[in-house]
């Protein structure tokens, strides 16, 4: 059912198979889920968009942009509960490239196409200790609310936030800072 949570299996390099308990049911054929902590630990993308046989098809920093990703792919009128073999077969190089192009808008990429220096799982996950740390450098730089909000867009954990936790988590640094 379209929005629950299921039980999947991700498959990696054609052999690896992983289960992730907690994908969301996102769209026919397709499901959202976060990267496990153990899996592709230099990308800081950690949101996938996977077809139900297993196979990734795109990923996101964000489980917003994911679930953006995967109402462009059901507007394409591809039938993704179709077989993988089968999908493979009916789209074409042009048609996966314009797809690409099209899930790009709402910032999502290929698999594997987006890494950083060291390890990166913990994007998009953050603790009471992170918010502590995160406040007491900035206030000790002397940091602006602005200029908070910059540096998180652009470090771990907090670009990979969906928008309400990046906000939550701005206004709690802000506040333990002083910053203005």
């Amino acid at each position: 059912m379209i929005g629950e949570t299921t039980e999947y299996t991700m498959i990696v390099h054609g052999q690896q198979r992983y289960t992730i308990r907690d994908a969301v049911q996102a769209a026919p054929g397709l499901v959202v889920f976060r990267m496990p902590s153990t899996q592709s630990l230099n990308n800081p993308a950690r949101w996938r968009i996977g077809h139900h046989e297993g196979r990734a098809i795109a990923e996101s920093m964000t489980r917003e942009n994911a679930l953006k990703g995967v109402a462009i792919l059901t507007e394409s009128g591809i039938d993704w509960t179709r077989n993988e073999d089968d999908l493979q077969n009916a789209i074409s190089n042009k048609t996966a490239r314009d797809l690409y192009a099209k899930l790009s808008y709402a910032w999502c990429e290929e698999p594997g196409s987006n890494y950083m220096p060291g390890d990166v799982s913990r994007n998009g996950t953050y603790s009471d200790a992170d918010i502590a740390e995160a406040a007491e450098a900035s206030k000790a730089d002397g940091m602006s609310a602005y200029d908070i909000l910059l540096g998180m867009s652009h470090t771990v954990p907090w670009m990979g936030l969906d928008t309400n936790d990046f906000n939550e988590a701005h206004d709690r640094i802000v506040q333990l800072a002083d910053a203005d």
